[in-house]
């Protein structure tokens, strides 16, 4: 177990509409530094402030750093609650041995959060659909210009307050599927969370954000016919009452609500299918009929309907003006357990 020494700030903000995301940042933040030959040491937490870096720090020069995200709910009891912890935990250590960074022990990882939110708690919003954006990431602190692993990193915990995803209930996104530039090949870094696989995507975001699609589809490194993931999400098909999504290779982030989705259609009794599905499989499937429901997963959204793709020359709509029967049933469960509304049989709510 962490000691964590705490220093209050003397200064608190007001807290800040939920609109702020991103942008205002909660009184507190959680730090960890660690030394070659020394381990992790000095938890604590600080009032909210500037790093004071050197303008060699590793990096800076070679990119070698993790983040993870999570959220904090305040339930309709007014407790609050994270959702899966333990997932970005074991997600954030699968990232730290592929970056060669060392490895924060779950347990710490989670009483960190648990003891930041509960400092803050009171920046975790109730009105609905809102919550607490949580923001763990390491980063190489070395003064070095050498390509090598850092000998000291800082570990860091912050917070924002995130409004509701959806205004008016699950809007559907369009969809870009990229056929020119490529976001991750197996052996690479694609399923780590890391600040360079999104540095990579984002030509084609713009480019697919120009022609007014709000994400894009990546497709396979190698052969550039099989179906990876979304910039900021997994994805997941409905085809002919099987729910289907690519299979975790390498280059895919293992994504928790992904995890989470495929858990709740088992449970249901509804086929869910973990495999390879190729482009001209997804077409296929459309120019049939028996694409049912398209929808993308991740932390921010939890569920993300996708109402149009593009594919090249081609470009086809899916289902109608409502959400679809498995993707709006996931997205009430999973909601319904983040915010203590829904029984959570899996132990998946975890009360601060």
């Amino acid at each position: 177990m962490l000691n964590i020494q705490i220093t209050k700030t003397t200064a608190p903000k007001e807290i800040p509409p939920v609109e702020s995301f991103g942008h205002i940042f909660t009184d507190h933040m959680f730090l960890m530094d660690y030394t070659e030959g020394q381990g992790w040491h000095d938890a604590r937490i600080e009032p909210f402030h500037n790093f004071d870096l050197s303008p060699a720090c590793m990096v800076f020069h070679y990119g070698q750093e993790m983040f993870e995200g999570l959220k904090a709910y305040r339930g309709a009891d007014g407790k609050c609650y994270l959702f899966r912890p333990d997932m970005n935990a074991k997600r954030a250590n699968k990232t730290n041995r592929r970056l060669c960074i060392p490895e924060i022990p779950e347990e710490d990882f989670v009483q960190a959060i648990q003891t930041l939110v509960k400092l803050d708690q009171a920046w975790v919003p109730d009105q609905p659909g809102t919550s607490l954006y949580i923001r763990p990431f390491i980063i190489a602190a070395d003064p070095n210009l050498g390509v090598r692993p850092s000998h000291t990193y800082i570990f860091c915990i912050i917070m924002s307050p995130s409004g509701s995803y959806y205004a008016n209930g699950l809007d559907p996104v369009g969809i870009w599927i990229e056929d020119d530039y490529v976001r991750a090949v197996r052996g690479g870094m694609g399923f780590a969370k890391t600040g360079g696989n999104y540095a990579c995507s984002l030509a084609a975001q713009v480019k697919a954000h120009d022609d007014g699609y709000s994400q894009v589809l990546w497709l396979d490194g190698v052969e550039r016919k099989y179906i990876e993931e979304v910039g900021a999400m997994n994805i997941f098909f409905k085809i002919d009452g099987t729910v289907v999504t690519p299979m975790l290779n390498g280059s895919i982030l293992p994504g928790i609500t992904r995890d989470s989705v495929l858990t709740l259609c088992r449970s249901w009794g509804i086929p869910a299918e973990e495999r390879r599905i190729s482009v001209d499989e997804l077409l296929e499937a459309q120019h049939t009929g028996k694409l049912e429901e398209v929808f993308g997963t991740g932390t921010a959204a939890v569920i993300s309907r996708v109402g149009k793709l593009r594919y090249k020359d081609e470009v086809f709509t899916v289902g109608g003006d409502e959400a679809g029967e498995v993707s709006l049933k996931i997205y009430d469960t999973i909601t319904g357990i983040q915010y203590g509304r829904l029984p959570d049989p899996f132990g998946w709510r975890v009360e601060i």
